[in-house]
């Protein structure tokens, strides 16, 4: 298989993983599902020019946000999972072992922390939140789930490639 075919199994396979937890996290922790419209209204409103925002909640809604967001969202998960490739060559795909997933995972909150969140209005690592270390803890604790999703879809793929 080709590189990118192996970037889309583990990104589509990882951030598929993420948003189960965040269905799950609901009942667990209180706390609700991402919204990904929020996500998409941020790309759509890049595209006019803007990429901050006091809090994106309150920003003009941009026709399909959700669409937009969902695709984001996994074309993200996707390009994360090609990184990670790049990072520990062929031979992690030909034997998946859990550490560098799992540690890269982690290593993607810093994206969320520092330019996502700043940029929609929750401040730097959601500072401007209601339950600013709550909300960090879900962030880690949903990259680390996608982390642990790259580990696993890159296991699938080894197997499937077998």
């Amino acid at each position: 298989m080709s590189y990118l075919v192996h970037a889309v199994i583990l990104g589509i396979g990882a951030t598929l993983l993420m948003d189960l937890w965040g269905v799950v996290r609901g009942p667990l922790f209180g706390f609700a599902p991402l919204d990904y419209a929020m996500l998409g209204r941020w790309f759509g409103a890049m595209a006019r020019g803007r990429f901050r925002h006091e809090a994106i909640a309150r920003s003009p809604r941009v026709p399909a946000e959700r669409v937009i967001g969902v695709a984001g969202h996994y074309l993200i998960g996707i390009a994360l999972a090609a990184l990670l490739l790049r990072l520990t060559g062929p031979a992690w795909l030909d034997h998946p072992t859990p550490g560098p997933p799992l540690l890269f995972g982690v290593g993607t909150v810093v994206a969320p922390f520092l330019i996502m969140q700043p940029a929609m209005g929750a401040g730097i690592a959601a500072a401007n939140t209601p339950r600013p270390a709550a909300a960090r803890l879900q962030s880690l604790l949903s990259h680390a789930i996608y982390g642990l999703g790259l580990y696993l879809a890159g296991w699938l793929d080894q197997l499937l490639s077998t």
